[in-house]
């Protein structure tokens, strides 16, 4: 498990998209939005991440994260929350290098993967998929995968998304896209290790392990 050098961190426990049916965090202020905000480095890009299940296969959540003039997360009905990611409407701001690894090790432990796509884009398709991310607002119970194809619907480049509930049917759909690449990611860490404080002033690499590239 990735431990990392931050107060006090209090983790929910991961259900399908989400347990509490939309947001539960009130909306950041802009100032604290400001403030967090990390601009990226390289081409714009958008991820989606999807959470699978090791035993059955099913997919449990999908987020996506979207690198243009600055890097958010878009986790909708997400368990995810940390005190230095400003959120709004299910949309995380600050998402730096190391933020999105802690988000995919928050996720990846005995009982669940993740698959991480990533596909380039140019600079105006990752504006346009960061304002409808923004606009979209707090996502319902269940609907991750249908908050992201609705999203991702009409975006230029993403035309065969099409529109599903299904965080497995969205992976295929996406990854079928041109010039999408895939990992697959995995970690030893005990299924309930998302009850526990995190608390550790000594930067230490993460166990994920990449399995497939």
């Amino acid at each position: 498990m990735m431990r990392l050098s931050f107060a006090v961190l209090a983790l929910g426990l991961l259900t399908a998209c989400g347990a509490g049916g939309g947001s539960s965090t009130p909306d950041a202020p802009d100032s604290a939005i400001q403030a967090a905000r990390y601009v990226p480095e390289g081409p714009p890009s958008v991820t989606l991440f999807t959470v699978v299940n090791n035993r059955s296969g099913s997919g449990a959540h999908s987020g996506l994260l979207i690198s243009g003039s600055e890097q958010v997360l878009f986790d909708p009905a997400g368990s995810f929350r940390h005190p230095r990611l400003p959120e709004r409407g299910d949309v995380h701001h600050g998402m730096n290098d190391r933020m999105v690894a802690f988000y995919i090790d928050y996720h990846a432990r005995e009982t669940y993967r993740v698959i991480e796509q990533k596909i380039t884009v140019s600079p105006e398709v990752a504006e346009l998929v960061m304002a409808r991310a923004k606009a979209r607002g707090a996502v319902p119970q269940a609907h991750c995968a249908n908050s992201i194809s609705g999203i991702l619907n009409g975006v230029p480049g993403f035309e065969s998304v099409g529109s599903t509930f299904f965080p497995n049917r969205l992976s295929d759909r996406f990854g079928k896209l041109p010039g999408v690449t895939t990992r697959v990611i995995t970690d030893d860490d005990a299924d309930d290790n998302h009850g526990v404080l995190l608390i550790d002033p000594v930067k230490v690499e993460p166990t994920l392990r990449i399995v497939q590239n």
